[in-house]
């Protein structure tokens, strides 16, 4: 016979890869990161399937349909060649995604909120290790400065610092195939030794407008994870101490 958990709402679940927590968000930053990148606001929440399945498709649809190359001529000026450089056909099949990876993110962040608050009523007991075959995970302090300076270095660097191997592992993919296609590491070797013609020939603008919208999701989502990690670790050794530790008041036997 199935036993129901001593706990309906945990806070926060910890695994090999990675800590999964809830915490206060606030909506419309989640769905700012949403708007810049769909499956960045659902990796911001934890929801990774949901999140690798909208950045896969994003970084599909938007090749195909140019939408990088028409949202730089629009920025510049230049509407008749955003329009040519538009596929149409394509372009369909984007709107919907894209509104939708939107609207969720905030609806889930709302509940995500409300769970929270439930959650940290209930006071539940939270894990502070999981050693597995693969990995080793544990609640622990960590420097949020450390974090975001490994990411401005290389992204997924600052996540793998923090134990947030999934989204390190792939933002750290992601990023190397973008600089690959976009023939960045190129056009900043140009660029170093002068040949500004040659950089602004090689490299492809399709591939490198998503740099901005990584850079600032993986500065943005080390920090705040370092920051909330750290206080996980203080509510589960309060947590912890409140349940374990004798009461001062209790008289010993003689």
């Amino acid at each position: 016979m199935n036993q129901m958990p001593p706990f309906r709402r945990p806070r926060a679940h910890i695994s090999q890869f990675t800590i999964s927590q809830l915490h206060l968000r606030n909506p419309w930053v989640i769905s700012f990161f949403a708007f810049s990148y769909p499956g960045f606001g659902h990796l911001l929440l934890h929801r990774y399937a949901a999140a690798f399945i909208l950045i896969t498709w994003e970084a599909f649809i938007n090749n195909m349909a140019n939408v990088n190359l028409g949202i730089l001529y629009s920025l510049l000026g230049d509407f008749e060649t955003a329009k040519k450089a538009l596929d149409e056909k394509w372009l369909m099949l984007y709107v919907g995604i894209y509104m939708f990876s939107i609207w969720d993110s905030y609806r889930v962040t709302v509940d995500h909120n409300k769970l929270y608050l439930l959650a940290d009523r209930e006071d539940a007991p939270i894990p502070s290790l999981n050693i597995g075959s693969w990995d080793i995970n544990s609640l622990g302090r960590c420097k949020p400065w450390i974090a975001l300076a490994w990411s401005f270095l290389m992204p997924g660097l600052g996540h793998l610092y923090i134990h947030k191997i999934l989204t390190g592992f792939f933002v750290f993919g992601y990023t190397i195939t973008v600089l690959y296609f976009g023939h960045i590491p190129q056009a900043i070797q140009f660029t170093m030794v002068g040949e500004f013609a040659q950089a602004k020939q090689i490299i492809n603008m399709q591939w490198a407008m998503y740099l901005p919208s990584i850079y600032v999701f993986i500065v943005y989502d080390s920090y705040v994870s370092a920051v909330e990690y750290n206080k996980l670790f203080e509510k589960e050794l309060s947590n912890y101490l409140r349940r374990n530790y004798q009461n001062p008041n209790f008289k010993p036997p003689i």
